[in-house]
């Protein structure tokens, strides 16, 4: 198949993004597709004809994670015509061209729904879930509002428009994050007022709108649902600090056990509220559900994550191996949904 492997973009994960593309878009190689990987806002502004028979090294554009935040603005300012076009020289007319689009886009601008509205308009087949659920699952306030209504445990907590008063104050400690961020950028852990406020006001860098919810202190695991069944817990235990963004892509710097060490019917409780979690949010093809356990046991889940890293030290891949699947399978497997979409 000719398959575009989209990644890149604006948001604050850009960089996971192109190394998760890197890491699919050679695995696709490796399955015997004819793969290319396509940064979605910069494009391709080189010759198109026979593209996909090209036997070019892609993956070797994509340079080293960074450690820290990407500079979003050296990104955008590589192109001129930006603010009229989100899409990238030749990026539609290759996806249109391509037998499916696997998509390593990550956060904003790729994980919320948008491009997916757009391929469906397009007639493009693409992986992962459909808009409306993309777009609900991106929304940390109404998947809070959706897990509420289901009965899903999920910590306690409120979302807040810039300039808004709080309606109601969640006790310290508490967790303040971009309603629609990622990989755990802008979200920082509050102790008392002046946290509070540097908190809300880091937030607000990323985000009109910010969740504020109660840390829940405990033990931190995530759980992959491919076509709506679980795969094996991972838990994930930060060396320092919490699961930030440094501690999520750097390598060595959490532990992760898979299968997490837990009770058997601890395991199924979890697994059963992530099914559940895939079926409230209507999400399709395959996803990452997020949880805190509390010392008492009690089960919390954070929020779903449709697009989940694919990064050498991301939680999906692990899972899967856990059951035997390789991540060229695993891959494959995502792959197959976009076929039968084709």
């Amino acid at each position: 198949m000719k398959i575009v492997v989209l990644a890149g973009g604006t948001s604050t994960e850009r960089d996971v993004s192109l190394i998760s593309g890197s890491m699919i878009y050679k695995a696709l190689k490796k399955n015997g597709h004819q793969a290319i990987l396509l940064d979605v806002y910069l494009g391709y502004e080189g010759d198109t004809e026979g593209i996909f028979e090209r036997d070019t090294d892609w993956a070797a554009r994509v340079g080293a994670i960074a450690e820290k935040n990407p500079d979003l603005e050296a990104v955008k300012a590589l192109r001129t015509d930006g603010a009229k076009n989100f899409f990238g020289p030749n990026v539609l007319n290759l996806c249109q061209s391509a037998d499916a689009v696997f998509m390593a886009l990550h956060g904003a601008n790729g994980e919320d729904g948008k491009i997916q509205a757009c391929f469906e308009l397009l007639g493009i087949p693409y992986t992962g879930t459909d808009f409306v659920s993309a777009a609900m699952a991106m929304d940390k306030g109404i998947t809070k509002d959706i897990f509420k209504a289901w009965g899903i445990p999920t910590p306690k907590g409120i979302w807040l428009r810039k300039g808004e008063a709080e309606s109601e104050k969640v006790p310290y400690p508490c967790i303040v994050k971009a309603c629609c961020g990622g990989s755990s950028v802008g979200v920082c852990i509050a102790h008392d007022d002046e946290e509070y406020e540097a908190a809300k006001e880091e937030a607000f860098r990323y985000d009109d709108q910010v969740v504020i919810e109660q840390y829940i202190e405990g033990r931190e695991f995530s759980v992959g649902v491919m076509n709506g069944k679980a795969l094996p817990v991972i838990e994930i235990a930060p060396k320092t600090g919490f699961y930030d963004y440094k501690n999520k892509y750097q390598a060595g710097s959490t532990v992760e056990t898979c299968p997490a060490e837990l009770d058997p019917e601890k395991t199924k409780e979890m697994q059963a509220v992530a099914e559940q979690v895939f079926r409230a949010l209507r999400l399709k093809n395959y996803a990452r559900m997020d949880f805190m356990m509390s010392k008492e046991g009690e089960i919390f889940c954070l929020e779903a994550n449709t697009l989940p890293g694919m990064t050498p030290t991301s939680l999906l891949p692990q899972e899967a191996a856990a059951v035997g699947i390789s991540f060229e399978q695993l891959c494959e497997q995502i792959l197959e949904f976009a076929k039968e979409r084709a």
